[in-house]
């Protein structure tokens, strides 16, 4: 059985192709949305080899591939519709989220004000995720400026860095390592 090459050389002069084979510029603000999904995704694997608890561990992969799943979403173009059987996040997996954060902030001291990046390596990770999902909310909100896009979409990666600053709080506390407070100047 021959193997496919992973190479195609079809993206050598900038252009990449959408779910559905139009082709667009690499810089197109739909690749942008996308491709920053997928950098999200791969520090949340990252983060993931920080993580104890097994319950918190699986939230990450459940996120993962919901990620997946706006990505590929954020790759068709959907102004002729969606292909038939596409998976989309809906307003379960939001709500899903909001039980994770719900669950993530369960028994955790009253926030005390803005918290600088950092406390533990794991917690860091956590921060670049968290920043990264915000940049990703942004270059969608941008998108969906010009296109259609999903609204549960936009709802999961607001909710997501939310998700991801209690989960920091969360591991801090597990080691017993406190947050560290931004001391106004």
């Amino acid at each position: 059985m021959r193997q496919s090459k992973i190479y195609t050389r079809t993206g050598d002069a900038g252009m990449t192709s959408l779910n559905g084979g139009k082709r667009v510029s690499k810089t197109d603000i739909r690749v942008e949305a996308y491709g920053t999904v997928d950098e999200l995704n791969a520090f949340l694997g990252e983060l993931v080899t920080y993580v104890e608890l097994e319950e918190d561990r699986q939230c990450l992969l459940d996120i993962q591939n919901d990620l997946f799943v706006i990505g590929a979403y954020l790759a068709t173009d959907a102004s002729q519709g969606l292909p038939a059987g596409m998976d989309i996040v809906e307003q379960k997996d939001v709500t899903r989220l909001e039980r994770a954060i719900d669950a993530a902030e369960d028994g955790l001291p009253a926030w005390r004000g803005f918290v600088l990046p950092g406390g533990s390596r794991g917690a860091a990770v956590c921060h670049v995720c968290r920043t990264v999902c915000r940049r990703a909310e942004r270059r969608i909100l941008e998108l969906a400026a010009t296109a259609p896009v999903s609204v549960e979409v936009c709802a999961y990666v607001n909710r997501l860095s939310d998700y991801l600053f209690v989960l920091s709080r969360k591991m801090l506390f597990r080691e017993g390592s406190e947050e560290i407070i931004w001391k106004k100047r």
